[in-house]
């Protein structure tokens, strides 16, 4: 079979097999058709998208060429032939060779009339995933704006009365008194600053935002991380150098990669790897926030690094407030985050690559022209 579109002239009839391949074409989900040697003999416009490759490519090298020999997907294609029978299964999780991971429905059929051919159809449940998740980063984000600004009118005008407290009863202290008085103006400073962090989500007001090229962002920020918390850790690069401009508020992006490339340090180690990649990738479209109007994200800026990841029963609330792996965090730094990406238009999300052990956070943005 061939991918090349028919295209027929108004009051003309289309052959039923070209017409049937155009509307196979313009199905949304990955298809493919391979034959009694697992050979792919089709694959359609969303094949090309999911596989990152050409259907020329597919035909001609198979799916090992985009999937590793253990993946669950020739699996599935082995149960199928051995069941003789269709055969479905879903959220696979799928890694693809690339170290790109997706979650997918999959459905193997064999084709009627034609013995050992199978039809493959995906359809990818990470898109779905990630923006059911980033919606729900972005409802946790917006119920702290309300205790942060009960906490801002109660806690902070309460706590500059005790310090001033303490620095008085410490002038006439004794050497234990004074100790006694330093800590509690430590320990108060060290709230006030945690009730500062949570007003951050108070500020709703529109981002100001310009056509940036996030890999001088990203190159300020290895700069930032190499000359301090980051100075013993190898940074690779791993960029896209045709990437168009993000809008975005150059500021807000810094503070949110600088916060992952941070995380990323301590999760790592002294003698760990952090990887900070960028690449253009089709096929991700959102509402925007009040409008029916819908957005591509084609700008993904991923930090990987080589720790151990969150804990299982966090992983999946790593982005809601007071939600923290660490042993002193404050659960707020990825909260934060979530909420920036969203008022830039984007998502973002975390993930855990087995082959080999990588922790991956991923940032979703649209390009400059989509908001502009």
């Amino acid at each position: 079979m061939s991918r090349t579109a028919t295209h027929a002239t108004p009051g003309t009839l289309v052959p039923a097999a070209a017409l049937l391949q155009d509307i196979v074409n313009a199905l949304p989900g990955p298809v493919l058709c391979l034959d009694p040697d697992d050979v792919i003999r089709f694959a359609n416009t969303a094949a090309e998208s999911f596989f990152n490759a050409s259907a020329a490519v597919l035909e001609q090298r198979g799916l090992p060429h985009v999937v590793p020999a253990d993946s669950p997907l020739l699996g599935l294609i082995r149960e199928a032939r051995l069941q003789d029978g269709s055969y479905s299964e879903h959220a696979v999780e799928l890694a693809l060779i690339g170290g790109q991971r997706l979650v997918a429905d999959i459905v193997v059929s064999p084709l009627p009339d034609q013995p050992g051919w199978l039809l493959l159809m995906l359809q990818s449940r990470s898109i779905a995933m990630m923006i059911d998740r980033q919606l729900t980063h972005q409802g946790a984000a917006r119920s702290v704006v309300g205790v942060a600004a009960m906490l801002a009118h109660e806690i902070k005008n309460p706590l500059s009365g005790i310090r001033g407290a303490a620095q008085l009863l410490e002038d006439g202290a004794d050497e234990g008194g004074r100790e006694l008085t330093q800590l509690i103006c430590s320990e108060v400073d060290r709230i006030r600053a945690l009730v500062d962090r949570m007003e951050t989500f108070t500020d709703t007001r529109p981002l100001e935002r310009t056509p940036e090229n996030i890999h001088q962002i990203l190159g300020h920020v290895r700069r930032i991380a190499q000359t301090g918390f980051a100075r013993t850790l190898t940074i690779r690069e791993r960029y896209d150098p045709s990437l168009p401009p993000v809008l975005a508020n150059r500021d807000k992006l810094v503070q949110v990669l600088l916060n992952l490339v941070k995380n990323a340090a301590e999760a790592a180690g002294d003698d760990g790897e952090i990887i900070l990649t960028t690449a253009y990738r089709h096929g991700v479209r959102v509402a925007l926030r009040g409008s029916t109007r819908r957005i591509s994200l084609p700008l993904e800026i991923c930090v990987i690094d080589s720790g151990p990841g969150a804990p299982p029963e966090l992983a999946d609330h790593l982005f809601e407030p007071f939600v923290s792996s660490k042993q002193n965090g404050s659960g707020l730094g990825l909260a934060l985050a979530a909420k920036i990406i969203g008022d830039h238009g984007g998502v973002i999300e975390y993930a855990r690559q087995a082959d080999p052990p990588r922790t991956v956070f991923r940032i979703l943005l649209p390009v400059a022209s989509e908001l502009a």
